[in-house]
C-alpha cells in the first residue's frame, strides 16, 4: 500500500500525541542521572544560569515551531516537513537524513542508559546484549500497536511525577542551601560550558510531538499547545529540582553518585521505576519519530517509495529499518563520539527551524499567516545560540555535522527531484531583489557602475543564437540579458496565456541547452518598428532598465527612425551581422574615431567580451585611419595613452589611407580575417536615410562578423577614461 493512499487511521489529540511524548523526552535520563552532578560542579547559581540559558533556546525554538505549525498543515515528518516546505527539498533532505539517523541512534543511547540503570539491580548484567534486547523489545512494541505505546506513556508520566514528588518531599528545606558556589571538581567538568554541554541534551525533546504530526487529529492546535506546554512544565521543574538538590550537604557524593536522588527522596523506592520509565518513554519516542521522518523522505522521492509504505496505518517497514540502524549502532561498541554527533544533528535541526521561522517573517509571503507569531529577531537569536552551543560542546563534531549536511545538500541539489509545493525560496529571492532594487534606486547613477543590460530582439531564438550568445558573453556576472520575441498581430487576436507561456518555455529550454542565462519574453505588437521602441522603453524595473539594444542588421528595418528613437531614449544600439565562428575566437578589431563618438563603448564591450569563456584568448586590436603621415604619430600616441589609462590590453594600429581608397576599402582590407569587427555608427540624416543604410550595408557585406555600435549612454565619452580626462 502506498504512503500516499488515503487510510482510516486513529488520530491523536494534544495530550496523547504531543504533550506526553515531549515532556517524557525532556524529563529523561539527564534529569535523574546528571542533575546532581551539574549542581555539584556549577553550584546552585551556575546551575540556574545553565537551566535558564538552555530553556531560553528551547522555548524560542518551540515558539518558532508553533509559528510555522499554525501557518500551514504540518504533514508527516515534522521538522523535515517544515524545513523542506520552506527552504526546498534539497535543504529539507540535508537536515532530514541526519535527523532520521540521530532519532534512530537515540534509541540505541536510551537503551544503553536503560541497561546501565538495571546494572544497579543486577551488577553482573552485560550492558551491550541487554541494550540490544531492549531495542528489539521497544521496536516490536511499536510495531504491534502505536496507540497502546502512546497510552502507556500516561502511566510512565505518572511514575515520573511520583518520583519528582518523592524527591521534593524528602528535601530538608529548613536546613538551608549548602551548594551555592561552583567547584568544577570533576575531571570532565573544567568550566561552565563543559557542564552546560552535559545538561543541554535534557531540553532537546521538543520535536517528538512534531514528528508525530501526521498522526495528529488537529496538528495546528496540538503542536503549539502540546509543545509549549511541555517546555513550560519542564522548565518549571528544572528550576525547582536544582534548588532541592542544593540542600544536600555532601558535595562529593553529588559529583560521584549518579543516583543521588535515592539519598534525598522521601520514598527511594519510587525513584528507580520513574528513572526506568522515563528512559523507556524516550526510547519509545525515538522509535515513533524516526520511522515517520523516513516515511516523509520516501514520500518526497529522496528515498525509494517502498521505504515509506504503510501497513495498517503505520510505517512498519521504516520501523524495521530504524530498529536495524539502532541495533547496528549497538554493535559499534563505543557510542560516546556518535552520541555527541547525534546531539549536533538535533541542534542543527533546531537552528534551521529558527532560521526558517525568521525568514518567513522577514520575507512576508502573503501565505504566511501564523496564529502564533514570534519576532524574527528572537528566532535568529535562538539559531545563533544553537550554533554557539554546538561549538562549545564539541567543535570537531559541530564541523563534522555541518559538513555531512552540506554534502547531502550538494548531492540532492544535483539530483532531479520534483516538488509540488511552493517553498519559501521564491519569496526570499523576491525580498532580496526588492531590497536590492530599492537600495540601487537611491544611489546616484555613475559611469563607474555602468554595465550592459542588454535587450536582444530575436526573430526566433534558433535564428538569433549568435546574437544571444554574444550578448550573454558580454554580460556574464556583470549585467542582464533579456531576449524578446515580437509577435506581430492584431490586438484583437492576442495569443492565449497558455500559448505565450508555451512559447517562452521553449525559448528558455533552447537557451539553457546552450548554457545561456537570459530572461525571455514574448510581446505582441501591431507594427514591429513601433514595437521595438515600445518594448525598449518599457523593459526593466526600478532603475534596472535595459540600456543597450541588440538586434540583427537588416535593410528591411526602418533603421533611421529606429536609431533616432533609441537615441532619444538614451538606449545604445548594437546592430549585428554574424556568419558564425569556429571553436577559436582570437581577434577583435575595434575601429576608433574618438571617445565622444562610439569608441569608449566599443572598447569597453571588447574588454568585457574578452573576459568570457568563448573569447578569453582573443586579442583586441585598436585601429584608426588617418589621411596623411603628419597625423600618424599623434594618433598612435593617443591610442596608446587610451590603452594605458584604461588598463585595457590592446594592440594599437594607425593606418594611412591612400587617396584612391575609400574608408570602406581600408576597413575591409584590414579586418577581413578578424573574428569580430566593431564599428561605430553616427546618427542618420532622415532625408538621406537610404544612403546611410546602403553605406553600412556595403561595409557589412565585406566582413564575416560585424557589430555596428551607437553609443547613446548618458556617459558618452566617460566609460573608459578617468574623470576630467578627455581623449579624442
Amino acid at each position: 500500500m502506498s504512503a500516499t493512499e488515503p487510510q482510516v487511521v486513529k488520530k491523536y489529540g494534544t495530550l496523547l500525541g504531543v504533550f506526553i511524548p515531549s515532556i517524557l523526552t525532556i524529563l529523561g535520563a539527564i534529569m535523574y542521572l546528571r542533575f546532581g552532578w551539574v549542581v555539584g560542579n556549577a553550584g546552585l547559581w551556575g546551575t540556574l544560569a545553565i537551566v535558564g540559558l538552555a530553556n531560553a533556546i528551547t522555548l524560542i525554538t518551540a515558539l518558532s515551531v508553533s509559528s510555522l505549525a499554525t501557518s500551514q498543515r504540518v504533514g508527516v515528518g515534522g521538522a523535515y516537513f517544515l524545513i523542506s516546505r520552506s527552504l526546498g527539498i534539497s535543504m529539507g533532505g540535508a537536515i532530514g537524513l541526519p535527523l532520521y539517523l540521530s532519532q534512530s541512534i537515540s534509541l540505541t543511547l536510551y537503551c544503553y542508559a536503560l541497561a546501565e540503570s538495571l546494572t544497579m539491580i543486577f551488577p553482573s548484567a552485560p550492558i551491550q546484549p541487554l541494550a540490544a534486547v531492549f531495542i528489539i523489545a521497544v521496536t516490536v512494541s511499536a510495531l504491534k500497536a502505536t496507540e497502546w505505546v502512546l497510552k502507556s506513556q500516561i502511566f510512565i508520566f505518572v511514575l515520573v511525577l511520583l518520583s519528582i514528588v518523592s524527591l521534593l518531599w524528602g528535601v530538608n528545606w529548613d536546613a538551608g542551601v549548602f551548594i551555592t558556589q561552583a567547584s568544577y571538581a570533576s575531571a570532565d567538568a573544567t568550566g561552565f560550558w563543559d557542564v552546560f554541554a552535559v545538561f543541554f541534551p535534557a531540553v532537546t525533546g521538543i520535536l517528538t510531538g512534531l514528528s508525530l504530526s501526521g498522526d495528529l487529529e488537529d496538528p495546528e492546535k496540538a503542536i503549539p499547545y502540546g509543545t509549549l506546554g511541555a517546555v513550560v512544565v519542564g522548565m518549571v521543574l528544572y528550576f525547582i529540582i536544582p534548588v532541592a538538590l542544593s540542600h544536600h550537604r555532601d558535595v562529593d557524593s553529588m559529583l560521584t553518585n549518579t543516583l543521588i536522588w535515592l539519598d534525598v527522596a522521601k520514598f527511594p523506592i519510587l525513584i528507580l521505576p520513574g528513572l526506568l520509565a522515563a528512559i523507556l518513554s524516550s526510547a519509545i519516542g525515538s522509535i515513533l519519530s524516526a520511522p515517520r521522518t523516513l516515511q516523509a523522505l520516501a514520500d518526497d522521492g529522496i528515498l525509494p517509495e517502498r521505504v515509506g509504505r504503510l501497513e495498517d496505518g503505520e510505517p512498519k517497514f521504516a520501523m524495521y529499518i530504524s530498529g536495524g540502524v539502532a541495533l547496528l549502532a549497538v554493535l559499534l561498541g563505543d557510542l560516546n563520539a556518535v552520541a555527541t554527533v547525534v546531539t549536533m544533528f538535533f541542534l542543527t535541526t533546531y537552528c534551521m527551524i529558527n532560521v526558517v521561522s525568521a525568514l518567513e517573517s522577514l520575507v512576508r509571503n502573503p501565505s504566511f499567516r501564523p496564529k502564533f507569531h514570534i519576532s524574527w529577531v528572537y528566532s535568529l537569536m535562538a539559531a545563533a545560540g544553537c550554533c554557539l552551543v554546538m561549538m562549545l560542546i564539541n567543535p570537531l563534531a559541530s564541523v563534522s555535522a555541518f559538513l555531512i549536511e552540506l554534502g547531502i545538500y550538494i548531492y540532492l541539489s544535483r539530483v532531479t527531484l520534483s516538488s509540488t509545493w511552493g517553498d519559501m525560496r521564491g519569496g526570499l529571492m523576491m525580498a532580496i531583489a526588492r531590497w536590492a532594487l530599492l537600495a540601487h534606486k537611491r544611489l546616484e547613477e555613475h559611469r563607474r557602475n555602468w554595465r550592459p543590460n542588454l535587450l536582444v530582439f530575436a526573430d526566433g531564438v534558433e535564428n538569433s543564437l549568435w546574437n544571444v550568445q554574444t550578448a550573454n558573453d558580454l554580460t556574464v556576472g556583470r549585467g542582464i540579458v533579456t531576449v524578446v520575441q515580437l509577435h506581430q498581430s492584431e490586438l484583437t487576436a492576442l495569443p492565449t496565456l497558455a500559448e505565450r507561456q508555451e512559447t517562452i518555455a521553449k525559448m528558455e529550454s533552447f537557451l539553457q541547452s546552450h548554457d545561456i542565462d537570459a530572461f525571455c519574453e514574448l510581446d505582441v505588437v501591431d507594427r514591429k518598428t513601433e514595437g521595438y521602441v515600445s518594448v525598449a522603453q518599457a523593459n526593466g524595473i526600478a532603475g534596472m532598465q535595459s540600456n543597450t539594444i541588440v538586434m540583427g542588421w537588416s535593410t528591411k528595418l526602418e533603421i533611421a527612425p529606429l536609431m533616432l528613437a533609441m537615441d532619444s531614449l538614451q538606449k545604445s544600439l548594437i546592430f549585428t551581422r554574424f556568419s558564425g565562428w569556429e571553436d577559436k575566437r582570437e581577434r577583435i578589431d575595434v575601429w576608433w574615431s574618438g571617445t565622444y563618438q562610439n569608441g569608449d563603448l566599443m572598447l569597453l564591450l571588447a574588454h568585457l567580451l574578452g573576459l568570457s569563456q568563448h573569447w578569453r584568448t582573443a586579442k583586441i586590436y585598436l585601429k584608426t585611419v588617418v589621411d596623411n603621415d603628419t597625423l600618424f604619430e599623434e594618433r598612435e600616441s593617443a591610442l596608446q595613452k587610451i590603452c594605458q589609462e584604461t588598463r585595457i590590453q590592446a594592440q594599437c594600429e594607425v593606418l594611412i589611407r591612400q587617396p584612391s581608397q575609400s574608408l570602406n576599402d581600408v576597413i575591409v582590407s584590414h579586418s577581413k580575417t578578424a573574428d569580430l569587427v566593431m564599428l561605430g555608427m553616427s546618427l542618420p540624416d532622415p532625408e538621406r536615410a537610404s544612403e546611410f543604410v546602403e553605406w553600412y550595408d556595403t561595409l557589412a557585406s565585406g566582413l564575416d562578423n560585424v557589430m555596428f555600435v551607437r553609443n547613446s549612454t548618458p556617459f558618452k565619452g566617460q566609460l573608459i577614461v578617468e574623470d576630467g580626462e578627455e581623449l579624442d
